[in-house]
């Protein structure tokens, strides 16, 4: 189908771009090293989907194709040579100024993993920021469950039922439902099968640890950054096996490393926790329901400061979309453990229609004192996700309710890294340059409360500003 929009070139493409997630630009078709575009076909088919516009350069300008048919042609071919099983994707023509472009939309599939084939090797493909690369093993493993429509927690294991004990699972049971946990559930709740096989769930709610990666590492560290474990940690713990057991230990740790204070009113007081207790239950059950257990040597990162809580666990977006990018009411419940959300589902620790992420927003907006700018944040990569919660009495505890004297005398760490990073960049530097000069690590959290403030108050400068997402982009001092 060919479409004439002329005189509206930026606007072509920019709707073009509106309307997708992921988007390459090709100035030609390359034919004689076609990997260099088909490897982004298996990337988008393995991901979320995506576009390849030929025809058009990186800076978003159309500069034609001289032959648009044949290239259409040789698309079409090499798509279904080269890409096994064949990912669903439509192949539209569009002039523009008497110029012609190819665009390529490629589905997000449903028979993954799509493999890139050359040569008698197939090699799988997945998009990391705006590059495809080769999908390490452990993504590869969880492709090819999700292409036979299996879920890790599902698979029958060799371990016996009868071997192992259910006693805390049993009993947890009872106690939130008031109902006996029968024999035949075990099987009716998919966590062992008929010949008493227990599943990878099974496994994981089972009284021992036979699941290594079944572990949350809990750190309180003094102040607002990373230390060392042995100097800046005021509390350190590792907890391993019954994912009901690493609820309870992980929501205790974070409440007991955490205070309750409360505002005195004329006829009574007003409590005034650091964070929502629910919230935080919230957050930790999202991360062990939707966890990657793949992952070898993997864990749950619970990281305390004195401002927030990070809750870190192994595996991004099952559909594998950054939740940054999307609007969190809208998110659809797509779970990479369903046995395991639907146990705790019945047991009251969750609700089965993916309202997790709102209930931590709202659980958090009912605290005492609480502000916009105190919102809970989720951060999501293709190997990772992160929870950040704020004390909602951090700036009380920190600023306000210090003297005025002592608040002059003592600059806060934030007002000291600034002005390091303002003496830093007096020659243009690159953001990891930056980071790692003021030690921090978290590239959101960098972003948004170091990055940001600095480029919005005009003390630093891009030194690419009409390209904010250059890899090639630095910043100066003003």
């Amino acid at each position: 189908m060919e479409k004439s929009i002329e005189g509206k070139k930026s606007k072509m493409i920019e709707e073009l771009v509106a309307e997708v997630t992921e988007c390459d630009f090709k100035v030609a078709l390359e034919t004689r090293k076609p990997k260099s575009w088909l490897k982004s076909i298996s990337a988008y088919a393995n991901t979320i989907g995506g576009m390849l516009l030929f025809g058009v350069d990186n800076d978003k300008q159309v500069v034609g194709l001289e032959n648009a048919q044949s290239d259409a042609e040789t698309i079409s071919r090499l798509v279904k040579e080269r890409i096994t099983p064949l990912p669903q994707f439509v192949l539209s023509a569009m002039k523009e100024n008497g110029k012609d472009v190819l665009c390529l939309k490629v589905l997000s599939g449903h028979s993954t993993p799509y493999y890139y084939k050359s040569d008698g090797i197939m090699v799988a493909y997945i998009r990391v920021g705006n590059e495809s690369i080769v999908a390490p093993d452990y993504v590869l493993n969880e492709l090819i469950l999700k292409g036979t429509n299996r879920s890790f927690d599902a698979i029958v294991t060799d371990a016996r039922k009868a071997d192992y004990s259910f006693t805390l699972l049993e009993a947890t049971y009872l106690e939130r439902t008031g109902l006996h946990f029968d024999p035949s559930d075990y099987v009716s709740f998919a966590l062992a099968d008929k010949n008493g096989l227990l599943t990878n769930a099974g496994k994981l709610i089972s009284d021992q640890y036979i699941v290594r990666n079944s572990r949350i590492f809990c750190t309180r560290w003094n102040g607002l950054e990373k230390g060392s474990i042995f100097d800046d940690a005021l509390d350190d713990k590792e907890y391993e096996g019954n994912l009901i057991s690493l609820l309870s230990n992980s929501c205790d740790f974070v409440r007991n490393n955490s205070k309750v204070r409360f505002v005195k009113e004329s006829r009574y007081r007003v409590d005034k926790p650091d964070y929502a207790d629910r919230a935080v239950t919230e957050a930790i059950v999202n991360a062990l329901i939707h966890r990657d257990y793949i992952l070898i040597g993997s864990e749950i990162h619970i990281d305390m400061y004195d401002d927030r809580v990070e809750i870190q666990s192994p595996g991004g977006m099952y559909d594998g979309r950054a939740i940054q990018d999307r609007d969190i009411h809208t998110i659809g419940s797509a779970r990479r453990n369903p046995v395991i959300a639907d146990l705790f589902h019945r047991m009251k620790y969750m609700e089965r229609r993916g309202s997790g992420l709102t209930k931590i927003l709202s659980e958090t907006a009912k605290l005492p004192g609480y502000s916009d700018r105190m919102r809970p944040e989720f951060f999501s990569t293709q190997s990772d996700f992160r929870v950040v919660l704020r004390n909602v009495n951090y700036s009380s505890s920190g600023l306000t309710m210090q003297p005025t004297a002592q608040v002059t005398a003592q600059p806060t760490a934030q007002a000291i890294r600034l002005k390091m990073l303002i003496q830093f960049c007096s020659i243009p530097r690159a953001r990891d340059e930056m980071q790692a000069h003021i030690g921090i690590d978290h590239r959101e959290y960098f972003r948004k409360n170091f990055l940001k403030p600095l480029l919005e108050s005009g003390e630093l400068q891009m030194t690419i500003p009409d390209k904010p997402n250059s890899p090639n982009q630095k910043y100066v001092t003003v």
